[in-house]
Order: C-alpha cells, then structure tokens, then sequence
C-alpha cells in the first residue's frame, strides 16, 4: 500500500490536506461548539484546537498520519478528518480523528467524506480500512452502523482518555471484497439526499 496525501472532492464535500493555511477555518470551526470534542482522546476542550492542529501537523510531517480539512460545497471548513495508524506493511489504515462543526453533522457531509476516504485507500492498495471509537460515543458508533461498515466488536479499556479513565474502543471495518457494495450503499444514500 502505497497511500498518498490527496485532495478528494465530489459533488458534496471536499477534503484537502492539512496546510498552515488551514489553521483559521478549522480553529474557527471547532471553538464553535468545544462539547463536540468530549470523546476524542486529545484534549481539545482543555488545551485549545491549535495545540491539537500543531500535534497533527507533527505526526504528518513525520508520515504518521494524514489529516485532511473537510470543506462544505459552499468552501467553509466544517470539520476534519485523518488516516491514521498507517500500517504500509500490512496494507491497513484506519479513517479517525474525525469531527463536524453541528451544522454539519447529520448532512451529506460525513457519508460523502467517508466515501472519498474509503475509496481513496483502496486505490492506493489497502487491503483493510478501519475506524473505532470510543465505545461510549453513541453518535459515531450509529453513524459507522449507518455508513454501512462492520462492526468487529468492543476492545476492552484500550486507551486512556484525557481525564485518565480508560476507554474502550468500538472497531468497525470495510476489506476490498465489501466495497463495490458498501460504495453503491454510500452513493444511493448521497443521491437520496440531494
């Protein structure tokens, strides 16, 4: 698995890899609302979005991760999204750190984001896409169910969280024989929505 740094778009959403410049709309974007932070393992809320952005923009220097700046049709920033847990080797990468200002979530956003981040890493040669999270954040686990990806099961007390208690992760996961239709699933329900 050869998986590059890309801007990914189709008719609503498009993705652009993490730039200095995109500093201001993702840090506008997330002071909007911080509770939308509460599951994630940085802590946002504490420390402020840009401490977060300058970590991710390490780990990307360092080809760890790639984090992408999700934008609306309208070109405003609404959120963001990453490839982590780039496993080259083992052609698997995980699709996580992902957030949506409120406006956003709920909308075309995060299925056409999702599409263009599946399709992208089987196109470069993955043989495993997967995401988890915590177990505890019902609205990531309902939008994964949604997406139509597979749900693996629960890893138990897996992570600290930033408050030191542990968390356990929820896995889901898509191979290359489920994507034709896990793709033709994601596209129907785009095209409901339009």
């Amino acid at each position: 698995m050869e998986l590059a740094a890309a801007t990914l778009s189709n008719g609503y959403v498009r993705l652009e890899p993490f730039e200095e410049r995109r500093r201001a709309g993702l840090t506008q974007a997330a002071a909007a609302d911080l509770s939308i932070f509460r599951h994630m393992p940085f802590p946002v809320a504490a420390r402020g979005y840009g401490a977060w952005f300058d970590w991710l923009r390490g780990e990307q220097a360092e080809g760890r991760l790639i984090p992408f700046a999700v934008h609306a049709p309208d070109g405003r920033i609404v959120g963001q999204s990453c490839y982590l847990t780039i496993r080259p080797e083992h052609a698997g990468v995980e699709i996580g750190g992902t957030w949506y200002c409120r406006e956003a979530q709920g909308t075309a956003i995060n299925p056409a984001a999702k599409l263009l981040l599946i399709g992208h890493a089987f196109a470069c040669g993955a043989e495993r896409v997967e995401f988890k999270t915590d177990a505890l954040n019902a609205q990531s686990r309902a939008a994964l169910s949604k997406l139509g990806v597979t749900f693996e099961g629960v890893f138990r007390r897996q992570m600290r969280r930033p408050d030191g208690s542990m968390r356990d992760n929820a896995y889901f996961s898509v191979i290359p024989d489920e994507w034709p239709g896990l793709r033709a699933r994601i596209e129907a329900r785009l095209a409901a929505m339009a």
